[in-house]
């Protein structure tokens, strides 16, 4: 696969199919992007566990800490890599000794390894590398055109109304 460009419907394929999401270096510092990604998936519906070994046993946004993905009380469609591209060998370590294998394992902006890729790739798993979740649900359903980005995509899908916010949404609820 080429890790350089994915096309729409790869990445809206994932994020429309997934219902779980492990975030490993997920942090409960508010400021940290990693905060305000697990906070906007939630606020999608998305079920997530947040990883993080110094903060194993407490909460972030409600949700329980682990400490690795081996903890996990259940299995997970994707593994989301929020720690720096060198650790992504030893993620993939831990993401290929769960059972089952989740669907996807994303790697976020400015994390990239190809050799885990194709170790994961070679167990059916999905991957994308250098991208953001959260960057890619609101491009793809129009919501980032809010703040005058170019999302790239041209759409007449009337908002859907939730509760609290608005939202062009990729997943139909």
């Amino acid at each position: 696969m080429n890790h350089d460009d994915y096309d729409n419907a790869y990445i809206s394929g994932i994020l429309t199919s997934v219902k779980s999401i492990a975030i490993v270096g997920a942090s409960a510092n508010e400021v940290r992007p990693s905060f305000f990604v697990t906070k906007y998936l939630l606020d999608k519906g998305y079920t997530v566990h947040p990883v993080n070994p110094g903060q194993a046993g407490k909460e972030i946004l409600g949700r329980p800490v682990f400490a690795t993905l081996a903890d996990l009380p259940e299995p997970v469609d994707m593994v989301d890599v929020f720690r720096p591209s060198a650790a992504v060998p030893g993620v993939t370590d831990e993401v290929l000794a769960m059972d089952p294998l989740p669907k996807v394992v994303w790697m976020q902006l400015t994390v990239r390894d190809d050799a885990s890729a194709a170790r994961l790739e070679e167990k059916g798993i999905k991957v994308v590398m250098n991208r953001c979740p959260k960057i890619e649900y609101a491009r793809l359903a129009g919501e980032i055109g809010w703040n005058g980005v170019n999302s790239r995509v041209i759409s007449s899908k009337k908002p859907l109304m939730r509760k609290g916010f608005q939202s062009f949404g990729i997943r139909q609820r």
